[in-house]
């Protein structure tokens, strides 16, 4: 068993950069980054999913150059990942979003900021020129919603995703365990926890204390505790498929729907006027025993053929995950654990890392199976047995 890497240059792959994550970052931070809802089986599932499926590679193909660019939610971009939208990045890296929007620029990929980002819209927008997209909810009071529309125009975002699958707040048992659940309770031990970070200290005390500017007005405080319990709040179970509609007209640009899992809510969707569906059950953070995104990939792609993109959210933690999903009908894959992986393990120079490793290895991986062009890719690549 190899031993747990100490730098970046020492990460081959994304484990290696979760392990030197795990090493740098305080117990209950990485915690809350690494576990998912209830007992953790789709978390596991959505990566032991692409097990399933066996690459059938054609031999005597000139695989010299492959092309990986693709165009996406009205983007074009260089190869088929983009970076899903994550919360509170700040909590991985004192840089957060900022961090992560450079890297995705560089790496010529759309950046999701989240919601609950420890950056607001405006920061992460003058801190990279690249493709961003902002992650949306309906909440109870709409003239949120509709305000974060309008200043995600005014910023240049060139997308809107709404997360769908948030009703309510799945039971994360290892937040609850290490402290970081809603509200945070820390014990002594977990606070401890901390200090043996001074490194983690240090960058906090260099950038100010956490705050989602996002809700710094609206709930007049830039308290992150309490913005946490105004975006509890304010998420409304009674949202219905007609407030969707409602919020693409007014944004009238590309927009996907993230959290869908169903034949049924995917065609909805194409219905409601919606650009794209990225089939997500939350990183495994919401309903446990949930399908894996990979297992209902096939069946969602052949409903909705190429009336509306289909994304992959979920799992993916290797190059070959991805041309397996775009085999079985994706048209790009969506990721968050490996970036901030690579973000608590070193800041921009590790997200890049993660990119670039993701990136290299779907290159040898198109390669090795005879693959030359991402929008070739089909299903005779893979087989199940």
């Amino acid at each position: 068993m190899s031993k747990t890497p100490r730098r970046l240059n020492q990460c081959f792959n994304i484990a290696d950069l979760r392990d030197l994550a795990r090493r740098r970052l305080p117990n209950p931070i990485f915690e809350y980054l690494d576990g998912g809802a209830e007992e953790e089986f789709t978390l596991r599932r959505n990566t032991s999913a692409f097990d399933d499926d066996r690459l059938v590679p054609l031999c005597l193909v000139d695989v010299a150059a492959v092309r990986t660019s693709t165009r996406v939610l009205g983007q074009e971009i260089e190869w088929p990942v983009i970076c899903s939208p994550s919360g509170s990045s700040r909590f991985y890296h004192a840089d957060g979003e900022l961090a992560v929007a450079r890297a995705a620029a560089k790496s010529g990929t759309i950046y999701s900021l989240a919601t609950m980002s420890s950056h607001s819209i405006e920061q992460v927008a003058a801190a990279s020129s690249g493709p961003k997209m902002f992650q949306l909810f309906i909440f109870k009071d709409r003239g949120i919603t509709r305000e974060l529309i309008e200043r995600c125009k005014t910023a240049g975002y060139r997308a809107l995703c709404l997360t769908v699958d948030v009703t309510v707040r799945g039971k994360r048992e290892r937040e609850l365990r290490s402290g970081m659940g809603v509200p945070m309770r820390f014990t002594a031990a977990t606070v401890a926890s901390f200090a043996l970070r001074p490194q983690w200290l240090l960058g906090r005390a260099r950038k100010g204390p956490f705050s989602m500017p996002t809700f710094t007005e609206r709930v007049g405080s830039s308290s992150i505790l309490k913005q946490t319990k105004f975006f509890g709040a304010q998420l409304d179970p009674s949202v219905e498929w007609k407030h969707v509609g409602e919020m693409i007209k007014l944004w009238g640009g590309p927009f996907a729907i993230k959290g869908i899992l169903s034949v049924e809510d995917a065609r909805r969707a194409v219905d409601v006027g919606a650009s794209a569906v990225m089939l997500s059950n939350h990183g495994g953070r919401q309903l446990d025993h949930a399908a894996a995104p990979f297992e209902v990939l096939p069946a969602i792609a052949s409903a909705v053929g190429d009336r509306i993109e289909v994304i992959l959210d979920g799992g993916v933690r290797r190059g070959v995950h991805v041309l397996k999903a775009l085999a079985r009908g994706a048209k790009a894959c969506s990721v968050g654990r490996p970036y901030l992986y690579g973000l608590g393990a070193g800041g921009e120079a590790g997200v890049t890392q993660a990119l670039d490793i993701l990136r290299t290895e779907l290159v040898r991986a198109m390669q090795l199976s005879g693959c030359t062009d991402v929008a070739q890719i089909n299903p005779t690549v893979v087989q199940r047995f």
